[in-house]
């Protein structure tokens, strides 16, 4: 009777082991589901989207904000300038200005221009007008010569990105 006894304290004590060991394994495997899960049940908040008009009702009609603002970045749409390359240019800058500064940014705050010209050799050789608005604070700059813009006495379009300050 006592080796009965043993044999079926063996097996108990085995089945205990086992099923110790399976509680375990659920238990880990329970853990990760929830953190894995966890992570996914809260995704991270998207930067909060403001449109800035300058002239919002030429703007809705077309369909853009003159500059959008998400998260620190500031996208400038293209501003346009006509007539002899250097006014444009002038122009076109001094518009630009005034949009970077109702964001409360400047030229030295612009990290990406983009400039579409109908004659890039005048665009180059007006370049001095361009590097009175800059200073020594250059952004990096992406400069190509376009047969047409929106307009056909559209001559220069330029379109910025800026970063706000940490």
């Amino acid at each position: 009777m006592a080796s009965i006894w043993q044999a079926s304290s063996r097996r108990a004590g085995y089945l205990t082991h086992q099923i110790t060991q399976i509680v375990r394994r659920l238990a880990v495997l329970l853990f990760a589901t929830v953190i894995t899960l966890s992570g996914c049940a809260s995704p991270a908040p998207q930067p909060q989207r403001v449109c800035f008009h300058q002239n919002e009702s030429i703007e809705n009609d077309i369909g853009f904000c003159q500059a959008l603002r998400v998260g620190n970045t500031l996208y400038i749409s293209g501003v346009t300038g006509q007539g002899e390359m250097p006014v444009a240019i002038r122009s076109v800058y001094g518009r630009l200005k005034q949009t970077l500064e109702a964001n409360g940014l400047s030229f030295a705050d612009v990290v990406k221009e983009n400039v579409f010209a109908k004659d890039l050799d005048a665009f180059i050789q007006s370049k001095e007008i361009r590097k009175e608005f800059y200073g020594k604070s250059f952004p990096s700059a992406t400069w190509v010569q376009v047969q047409r813009l929106y307009l056909p006495s559209i001559v220069v379009e330029i379109e910025l990105i800026g970063e706000y300050p940490n």
